[in-house]
């Protein structure tokens, strides 16, 4: 993976997709390497993330975010080492993670640059992951929304995710039942298997409506929102009085272009949160918490430590292949938290 270092790849947004991402809408090229400000780091991307609300950044539909601009790099989070720096409290040589997009160098202020520590120093992948934005994530949303107690049922979708998978670890560990919602019988194996879980159904079955409620009899207390669509469907007869909705994501509706086909349910959903008193919660993790991470980033590392947290890395080779690696994912074709190797652990 070695390169041309005086040579920056950056890949970006060449048009805004309708409907699904294709490989049109992106493209590769190179530039020079960005020059230092005052204050500034150079970093040299070694991990890049790839997660489902680049899917909205890539649209200039209203959102909680800019879009990304025509021609500008692609948005992203990374795992990066210091090359170059014009602040004091950063050294050439340090690991650090920041938003620095789908390139391999970047120029970042090292206000917005943060060390890695503990656990993600042995392993610096997982603070794209198990120790970073998807375990924030899941911790915050489960906990702070959610209120699970032990005892209680809670249902998570993409189970097998970098963020559902540690949902119903989580649950587990407060000593909830928990059941999740994945795609496919290998995944809900390995979210029983693997994550703990005490049960998944699998979203492809015609009869997942009733394979939920089989698996729920006492129905569901919490439910950890990350799809949306037939899934939520499937899940909104049996939240049971006062249950606790968290919202994350949406990825069943990322690619849509217009409202759903079919009857509108929005009366059903209003008339629900009504009767049951129900709470949905939508949430922006570093928005609405980025002030809490140091409590999650002191237990998530005490948990992972003790082995009673586990977790699974889908990892691609090459900046070259994060294009498709996102179409892929936005499919649901991913088996873990989707990590793009740009450069090595040891340049």
């Amino acid at each position: 993976m070695s390169q041309n270092q005086s040579v920056n790849r950056r890949i970006v947004l060449a048009s805004r997709p309708k409907g699904a991402p294709e490989a049109a809408n992106f493209r590769l090229e190179e530039q020079p390497l960005p020059s230092l400000a005052a204050g500034q780091l150079l970093l040299r991307t070694v991990y890049l993330s790839l997660d489902p609300y680049m899917r909205g950044r890539m649209s200039d539909a209203p959102s909680y975010a800019a879009p990304v601009a025509i021609d500008e790099v692609m948005t992203g989070g990374a795992v990066s080492r210091v090359v170059a720096s014009n602040d004091k409290n950063f050294k050439t040589g340090d690991w650090v993670v920041a938003s620095s997009g789908w390139q391999d160098y970047a120029a970042i202020d090292a206000t917005l640059v943060r060390k890695l520590e503990g656990a993600a120093l042995k392993h610096p992948s997982l603070a794209l992951g198990v120790l970073g934005m998807p375990g924030f994530t899941a911790y915050m949303g489960l906990l702070d929304i959610g209120q699970p107690q032990a005892g209680e049922t809670v249902v998570v979708a993409a189970a097998t995710g970098p963020v559902g998978s540690l949902v119903g670890q989580i649950a587990k560990l407060q000593g909830c039942k928990v059941v999740g919602i994945a795609g496919g019988a290998e995944k809900c194996r390995y979210a029983v298997e693997h994550f703990g879980f005490d049960h998944c159904v699998d979203h492809r079955d015609p009869a997942l409506a009733q394979r939920l409620q089989e698996a729920c009899p006492q129905g569901i207390d919490v439910y950890f929102e990350n799809v949306g669509g037939a899934v939520f469907d499937a899940v909104l007869p049996l939240l049971n009085t006062k249950a606790r909705v968290p919202v994350c994501g949406l990825v069943s509706q990322y690619n849509a272009e217009g409202l759903p086909q079919g009857q509108d349910r929005l009366m059903l959903l209003t008339s629900t949160i009504l009767r049951k008193r129900l709470r949905m919660q939508g949430f922006i993790i570093f928005d609405d918490y980025g002030h809490r991470y140091g409590e999650f980033a002191k237990q998530m590392g005490e948990w992972f430590s003790a082995d009673k947290i586990k977790f699974r890395e889908h990892r691609i080779q090459g900046l070259e292949n994060a294009p498709q690696s996102l179409i892929d994912l936005l499919e649901g074709k991913n088996f873990g938290k989707v990590v793009v190797q740009i450069g090595e652990e040891n340049d």
